[in-house]
């Protein structure tokens, strides 16, 4: 059973929902913040899950803070890497420092903190690994060039590990979330999000609750054959 569950950046929007959601269920959650502290502090007296400090793009931190959850929850058997930021603007206009960042926090973390939770997993011989790219890591976009090169990496990451760790039952799984109402996307105007609703089959924008139902469910035994799979959540969007 995938009882213990790990949640990186769950303070604030889907990391939150699946917080919510994970608990909701009645699994055991401890989930990393780093700049949103009293997000976390309330939304751990909300579910009962633990909150932990963790920069997910420095090693020691990683191990840190995988090593207390650990402590709190047992051997993590489901990890949900969701931590990520993102920047608007021309590639040309971004600095190096920038484009760091980006792929620090998005994609040097995939390896920080899954390389510590992959040995309990396969000491147990079961786990779920899910990684929360973007739609734009399957398509691009303009003006997220950043953001899109490092959604796209989490995606090779995904298919690759999947086939290193399925003969020790271990599935590795990514969400690809198209527009989901966060804070992420509220740099938008209201005419940018006509256009993007324009484009939408569906006629609106995701919830972050709809993408951590999804990801419960790839938790669980009924999607035990279910991996190295890239899973969209976006309306239509990115077809």
């Amino acid at each position: 059973m995938q009882n213990s569950v790990f949640i990186t950046g769950g303070s604030k929007g889907i990391g939150a929902a699946m917080v919510r959601e994970f608990s909701r269920a009645g699994k055991r959650v401890a989930f990393t913040y780093k700049t949103s502290e009293k997000e976390a502090e309330a939304l751990s007296l909300e579910t009962g899950a633990h909150a932990l400090y963790c920069d997910v793009a420095d090693v020691k931190s990683a191990q840190k803070a995988v090593s207390a959850a650990q402590m709190l929850i047992g051997d993590i058997s489901v990890l949900v890497n969701n931590a990520g930021i993102s920047k608007t603007g021309l590639l040309h206009d971004m600095n190096y420092d920038e484009w760091r960042e980006i792929m620090a926090v998005n994609t040097d973390s995939l390896f920080t903190v899954t390389t510590q939770v992959i040995p309990m997993m396969i000491r147990n011989r079961c786990g779920r690994i899910i990684n929360i790219s973007s739609v734009w890591g399957v398509c691009g976009a303009a003006c997220e060039v950043a953001y899109s090169a490092s959604k796209a990496a989490c995606i090779g990451f995904t298919r690759a590990l999947s086939k290193e760790l399925a003969s020790a039952g271990i599935t590795v799984n990514a969400i690809a979330p198209g527009m989901i109402d966060t804070d992420m996307n509220s740099h938008y105007s209201k005419s940018d999000m006509q256009l993007i609703l324009d484009d939408i089959p569906m006629g609106r924008i995701g919830t972050p609750t709809e993408v951590a139902q999804l990801a419960l469910f790839l938790s669980s035994d009924a999607a035990s054959y279910i991996t190295g799979q890239v899973i969209g959540i976006d309306g239509g969007f990115g077809q």
